[in-house]
């Protein structure tokens, strides 16, 4: 009897080891370190907008527009990973995720993604209310119907890509409001803004493997020197358009002092790249940078509505 025991507990050893491989392959579809920063944006929208109540929201409201908001934008990132599967293939950094490796069946991810959005658009407006569901219908059909295919045609990808990339703040606004506020208009503004200098350095410190995928980015069409203006502009944007948060009543005086700091920071090394011409190290610089200015932002915007 002992070596039958040994080979049926070395068998479901076996089968438990397959499922946690396929659960975290599925996990990772999801692109969990993208959808934390989509959460911490969309949560912020949320808790500044429940801020302005005088009333507070129910759970349920949290739950539908912060818990429906993390499932759909984990199903938006595995239909995204599904069709960008022989994509990532041809570049070296995501030739080893579960599509392209060939660990996981497409089939079973398409599936998985089609799961994840069925579930958490009616989640969004059933708890939330329907405004919130609906903007999060625009945001994935912008994000996997016309950004991911535009991807490899035109570097306009990104600014279509960067809407619904600002839209989850918005999203956590109207689910604890139930409307399109000023507040929250603004830091959609303030979102799209942000993700034009922060993907434009991506593309430009990335530039070669996008090319050699395919995908069209502002660096391979127009060269370095336009990701450069480029970023110079969207900086200056982004100190005019945060000091609009204040009459709104979205963040107080610290807001604006970090803003500006911030702000000016952002364009001191928009303008050092210009002025100096700089290349690939500058461009990597600018991308972690744009984290610190929207990790900072939102972190004293969320200390002040306390």
């Amino acid at each position: 009897m002992g070596p039958i025991l040994t080979d049926q507990s070395t068998s479901a050893r076996g089968v438990v080891a397959a499922w946690r491989s396929v659960a975290s392959d599925l996990v990772s579809l999801t692109k969990p370190r993208l959808s934390s920063l989509v959460l911490f944006t969309g949560g912020g929208g949320f808790w500044l907008a429940e801020s302005h109540r005088a009333a507070g929201t129910t759970v349920w409201a949290a739950i539908g527009g912060i818990g429906g908001l993390s499932l759909l934008v984990g199903g938006a990132n595995t239909l995204n990973n599904y069709l960008e599967r022989d994509v990532d293939r041809a570049m070296a950094r995501t030739r080893e995720r579960a599509l392209p490796a060939g660990r996981l069946d497409p089939t079973t991810a398409l599936l998985w993604g089609l799961m994840l959005v069925g579930i958490s658009l009616p989640l969004i407006g059933f708890l939330a209310n329907p405004l919130s569901a609906i903007l999060g219908l625009i945001a994935l059909v912008l994000y996997v119907g016309v950004y991911t295919p535009l991807k490899r045609r035109s570097a306009i990808a990104t600014f279509v890509g960067a809407i619904p990339g600002a839209l989850p703040p918005l999203i956590g606004w109207t689910a604890a409001s139930g409307t399109i506020d000023l507040g929250g208009v603004v830091l959609f503004a303030i979102l799209f803004l942000w993700q034009m200098p922060h993907f434009h350095a991506i593309g430009m410190y990335r530039k070669k493997e996008y090319a050699d995928a395919g995908l069209a980015t502002l660096a391979t069409e127009s060269g370095d020197e336009a990701v450069r203006q480029q970023v110079l502009v969207f900086a200056v944007a982004l100190v005019v358009t945060v000091p609009l948060l204040y009459p709104l009543g979205v963040g107080g005086l610290l807001t604006q002092a970090v803003g500006l700091l911030l702000g000016l920071g952002f364009v001191a090394l928009g303008w050092k790249g210009l002025v100096e011409g700089l290349g690939n190290r500058w461009a990597r610089n600018v991308f972690l940078y744009s984290l610190v200015y929207l990790t900072g932002l939102f972190v004293v915007l969320g200390v002040e509505a306390m």
